[in-house]
């Protein structure tokens, strides 16, 4: 299988107008504008992010233009494709601080020497209301209020602000802007990048392509969120983001392999084999997680991840001089334990840590923030721990 095979077929969901048609531009010799927009609404990234941006990483190889947009603008309205209930809208101090890591962040998967940067908030914010006027004209309200999430939130009698017609318009227009032949994007912004094919073929009498990627499944299973508390982020410690892999569903070490690492396809063929064959699961986690943490630090940073989980979860070792912090009465949950011991600064923060799965107690990681403390206390204490440095073990005065 050679590049352009693997840029069609993996973790591709679809591609408009056709495979056949965009493989024959690939082929041609021709350097393709291709772009894909992030909208900075939370200041990290996931794993699942990180799908298309290998995609970019993998054209961009291929020598073809290709941008990596942020839409400060677009964040403006928040796109609520994949949501049943409009976004909150931030501010553009909020959504300056989220983008801040953004970059530092996906250069963990992007070569920057070959990717260019842009903000949408160049050009959109100059359009006349007369543009933006004549942008609409190109398009339905009847298509808009026919979309899926937005009929349901329809049919519930929710509230659908105006603005959030034009974010399809608005992103198309990114597309007009930059020219692309391209566009990459998760399955749930099929409408918003049809908008940029419409605007293209009517304004440029052009013809692009939309290539969609399918989502990979948070830990658990469900869409990798951070509501969720499943998702593993690019921030993530190497031994926190080993851990976390060790800890999905079995079933999802195919998609994992696929859509979270760079391994080759015949390569990822060949686990799933062994793991139809009977080849214990916990096994080939282990080649996941390494193989994960390499990509995004260095192997020498896997070998102290792997070993790290050897001696503190297998081996049950913790380190010999854990601070003891001595609690006059018993904490009501986990999050009031994290607070009252000095390990995090608000219960918001205790929350989040838990969730996310940051948080071991007793050597069994917790995800349940409000689980009553009291299932945790034992005469010998208890030793919880939050991330990689933070450790203590708590004890009642009785």
């Amino acid at each position: 299988m050679d590049k352009i095979d693997e840029v069609l077929t993996r973790g591709v969901a679809n591609v408009i107008p056709g495979k056949d048609e965009l493989a024959k531009a690939l082929r041609s010799g021709k350097k393709l504008n291709i772009y894909l927009g992030i909208d900075p609404t939370a200041p990290r990234i996931h794993l699942g992010h990180a799908v298309p941006l290998r995609k970019l990483q993998l054209l961009a190889g291929l020598g073809h233009n290709v941008t990596l947009l942020i839409g400060n603008f677009t964040t403006l309205i928040g796109d609520t494709s994949d949501k049943e209930s409009e976004r909150p809208i931030l501010t553009e101090e909020e959504i300056e601080q989220n983008f801040q890591t953004y970059k530092e962040q996906a250069s963990k998967i992007l070569d920057f020497s070959k990717i260019k940067v842009v903000h949408n908030g160049d050009w959109l914010s100059k359009l006349t209301f007369k543009d933006i006027i004549k942008l609409t004209q190109h398009f339905s309200v009847n298509d808009f209020i026919t979309r899926e999430l937005i009929a349901k939130r329809l049919k519930a009698g929710k509230h659908i602000r105006l603005d959030e017609v034009l974010y399809p318009i608005m992103q198309g227009y990114d597309s007009y802007h930059l020219d692309t032949d391209v566009q990459l994007g998760g399955t749930d912004q099929t409408f918003n990048l049809q908008a940029g094919r419409t605007l293209q073929r009517v304004l440029r009498n052009k013809e692009s392509f939309v290539m969609t990627n399918p989502f990979l499944d948070g830990t658990d299973g469900r869409k990798m969120s951070k509501s969720w508390g499943n998702a593993i982020w690019l921030s993530d410690t190497p031994e926190d983001m080993y851990a976390k892999v060790l800890a999905i569903k079995d079933e999802l070490i195919v998609q994992y392999f696929t859509l979270g690492t760079n391994l080759p396809l015949e390569e990822i063929d060949t686990i799933e084999e062994a793991l139809k064959s009977g080849e214990h699961p916990m096994q080939l986690k282990k080649r996941l997680a390494f193989a994960i943490v390499s990509e995004l630090y260095d192997k020498k940073e896997a070998e102290k991840a792997a070993e790290a989980f050897l001696h503190r979860v297998q081996k049950k070792e913790l380190p010999a001089d854990i601070p003891s912090i001595r609690l006059t009465e018993e904490p009501n949950t986990l999050s009031d334990a994290l607070v009252h011991s000095g390990l995090v600064e608000s219960k918001s923060e205790a929350k989040r840590v838990i969730t996310q799965g940051g948080t071991v107690v007793d050597n069994q990681q917790v995800t349940d923030p409000y689980a009553p403390f009291e299932a945790f206390v034992s005469d010998s204490g208890t030793v919880i721990q939050v991330g990689k440095r933070r450790i203590v073990k708590i004890e009642i005065e009785k």
